[in-house]
This record gives C-alpha cells, sequence and structure tokens, in this order.
C-alpha cells in the first residue's frame, strides 16, 4: 500500500460536475489500495470573489481578517468534495488548516508553515478515510487563521507529502505538464517527461505559473518527487519533478524559457558613490517586506552613479514611494519607474557544460531588434529584462533558436 497526496485546484473544481470528476478519480486510486490525502483550492473565481467584497468596503484591509476571509473558499471545496465520495460510498473526513494543525508564523496572507502535527490524519487514513484537506491555509500557535500566498494549496500538498513520507506528490492543474515554454505563445511548445527540481525552481522563480515557487523549495528540500497532471485528461503521465541524478544527462542544454510580466524597474539617478549606499536604499524595502529581483549599479561618474532594481509590479507603487524617501535623504538627483517592462529567461541543465548560450541569446533578441535592459545570470539561467511589447515575440524567438521543439 502507497500513500499518495494529490492536489487540485480551482479549475479542477470549478462547478459540481468537475468535483463529482474528482470524486471518480480519487475513488480509482482508493479501490487500487492506496491511502489518498487530498488537497484542494477554493472553487476557480471564490477567492477573487471574497476579495472583492474586501476591497469593495477598503482598498487596504486588514490583513489577518483579509486571511479569515479567503480561507473560506477551500473550505467550502473540501467539503463538496467529502460529500461526494461518501455518495460514491468512500469515507471520506475534511480538514481545515486549523484541524490539520498546520501551524505557521504570524505573517499574515504571506505565512510559513512552521509545523504540521499528522497525528490525525494517520489515525484516520488507518481507518481507511480520504483524508481531504484545505489547502492555502493554516493556524498561528495562538489560533489566527492565516493563508500562505497565491498557489499555497501547492505547498500544502508537498509539506503534507513530506510530513507523511508520501511516495509522490500529485499536482492535478488544468495543464497536463510542464512544457518547454507556455503553449499560447508558442504553439510549438513540447511537454518535458522529468525536469530536475532546480530547473523548475528557476521556471518558477521565473514566471511559470505551473507551480508556486515555495512548494518546488520544500520538495527539493525534502527530496518529494512531484507529478503534474492534468484532472481533465485519463491516463496522462504529466512532467515528473524530480532530482538531478534521475534526468537524462545527455538532455538538451535547455529545458525551457519562463516570463514574467508583473515586473517593475525602479531607477536611483546620482546617486553618491559611496559605500553602503546599495544597503541604505534596499534596506527599507527589505523591511516593507518587498522581494528585489535584479539589481544593477551603474560605473560611477563625477563621484555618482545610478542604482536600479526590479520588483514585482503589485509592489511598485508602495516601493517607489519608499525610494523616492531614501533618495531624498541620500541626495540623489532623481528616482524613475518603470512598468513597461517584461523579464524572459532561458533556464537548463545544460548550461553548466555548454558554453555560448548568453551571445546566443543576445544575436536572437538582437536579430529581431530587440533591445536587453538589464541582464542576469546565474549557473542555469539566463534573463533579461526588454519591454513588454517584445514579450510573445521574444519567447518565440528564443524557443526557435535554441530548437526547443525537438
Amino acid at each position: 500500500m502507497t500513500l499518495l497526496v494529490q492536489k487540485y485546484g480551482g479549475s479542477s473544481v470549478a462547478t459540481i460536475e468537475r468535483i463529482q470528476n474528482v470524486a471518480r478519480r480519487i475513488q480509482k486510486y482508493h479501490n487500487e489500495g492506496h491511502q489518498m490525502v487530498v488537497v484542494l483550492s477554493a472553487m476557480s473565481g471564490e477567492t477573487d470573489r471574497l476579495i472583492g467584497l474586501a476591497n469593495a468596503i477598503t482598498k487596504r484591509p486588514n490583513p489577518r481578517e483579509m486571511d479569515a476571509l479567503v480561507s473560506t473558499g477551500e473550505q467550502v471545496s473540501i467539503s463538496l468534495l467529502c460529500i461526494a465520495l461518501e455518495a460514491m460510498g468512500i469515507k471520506a473526513k475534511s480538514y481545515n488548516g486549523d484541524q490539520a494543525r498546520i501551524i505557521t508564523d504570524h505573517a499574515h496572507t504571506k505565512a510559513r508553515i512552521k509545523n504540521i502535527d499528522t497525528t490525525d490524519m494517520e489515525d484516520d487514513l488507518a481507518a481507511g478515510y480520504v483524508v481531504v484537506v484545505a489547502g492555502f491555509q493554516g493556524v498561528t500557535e495562538d489560533g489566527s487563521v492565516t493563508t500562505l500566498g497565491r498557489g499555497g494549496s501547492d505547498t500544502t500538498a508537498v509539506a503534507l507529502a513530506a510530513r507523511l513520507n508520501a511516495s509522490e506528490c500529485q499536482i492535478f492543474t488544468d495543464v497536463d505538464g510542464v512544457y518547454t515554454t507556455d503553449p499560447r505563445i508558442e504553439p510549438k511548445a513540447r511537454k518535458l517527461d522529468k525536469i530536475a527540481f532546480e530547473e523548475m525552481l528557476e521556471l518558477s522563480s521565473l514566471g511559470s505559473k505551473v507551480l508556486q515557487i515555495r512548494s518546488v523549495e520544500l520538495a527539493a528540500k525534502n527530496r518529494v518527487p512531484i507529478r503534474v497532471l492534468s484532472s481533465l485528461i485519463d491516463n496522462n503521465e504529466g512532467t515528473l519533478i524530480t532530482t538531478e541524478k534521475d534526468i537524462d544527462m545527455e538532455a538538451a542544454i535547455i529545458s525551457g524559457v519562463a516570463t514574467s510580466k508583473n515586473e517593475a524597474k525602479i531607477t536611483v539617478l546620482g546617486v553618491p558613490d559611496q559605500p553602503g549606499i546599495a544597503f541604505n536604499i534596499l534596506e527599507q524595502i527589505s523591511n516593507a517586506n518587498i522581494e528585489v529581483d535584479m539589481i544593477v549599479q551603474n560605473i560611477s561618474q563625477d563621484g555618482t552613479t545610478d542604482f536600479t532594481f526590479t520588483v514585482n509590479e503589485i509592489d511598485f507603487d508602495k516601493a517607489l514611494e519608499i525610494t523616492e524617501a531614501s533618495a531624498n535623504e541620500m541626495g540623489a538627483r532623481k528616482v524613475l519607474g518603470d512598468k513597461d517592462i517584461v523579464k524572459v529567461s532561458l533556464v537548463g541543465l545544460g548550461m553548466r557544460s555548454h558554453a555560448g548560450v548568453a551571445s546566443l541569446m543576445f544575436k536572437a533578441l538582437a536579430d529581431e531588434k530587440i533591445n536587453i535592459k538589464m541582464i542576469s545570470t546565474s549557473e542555469i539561467k539566463v534573463s533579461v529584462v526588454i519591454e513588454s511589447k517584445y514579450h510573445e515575440l521574444a519567447v518565440r524567438t528564443l524557443h526557435e533558436a535554441f530548437k526547443l521543439a525537438e
């Protein structure tokens, strides 16, 4: 008997019919003898509806109350699935974040899991129940409801799989695996059979919407195999996300092209070129819990330099306000903001042993007259920031240049 953790996203439980389809899929695995823990998101659109209700009252609702509000969406879906399973004669029990004893820190709307007590779940599994857990949520030690951020149900599933020593964590969604790039942009995109944790981590951090980045980090740390599958297609092998040693070392140099449209760039002009300037600019940004991505500092001229960094677009207004205050204190000349950008990245383990990836990337973009504003590299990644109007052209160009359809 094996233990499987399965997660179903909002589109997979969007209607009663789809919930019943999920129940039938679970029934199949259960009848094969598997112990089943199922993690659900809210029904498609429900979280946005709840956020809209709060925003109709105020644009800055209390984060603690927002968590209490949006966590109700998953409680609806888990109860409905248990009802559907029991109608099929399968014993099922739902757990919200508190009942599942998913203990988190106090960072409302972006909480991190500290511990999970699975004693009750293990007892129910041993008694033949299918355990259905609300994704995306937990509870602080003093009883406040928290949520794990967008896509947090993936993290819930991986955390449970790690804690319960599941043989596999299966993420069911509306796509049938991980592709070399977004098929909506490049129809020639190819589904990958396998991809390494490290590559998937980069793709997730660079804009791939398939999995929440924290779930991939957690899976890599605990060596939990993740399989991405479609909940709408039967007999689909999906894409296995696993350790590097399980990947064909003769695989392609590049595994995929990732893009992120939710980028914004802030430039501080005329910063005094002296020690501690970067710290002074970014310290307040960090204190505001805003993540900085790419950073570029120009060569000093006349005792001053220009300092540029990128943040998520949702944090742009707050980051700009903080930066302008810091710039005034240090006597910088001007602060500029730009939301009309997109980040395009190449990811692949093969970069470690193959030279010339960056140069081919830059040549392919130059041939299409696409200007590069910023560049960032790592051992298995090259990212560039370009004007947003070139987004789809850049993706198709790079997919073709690196022959990812083959």
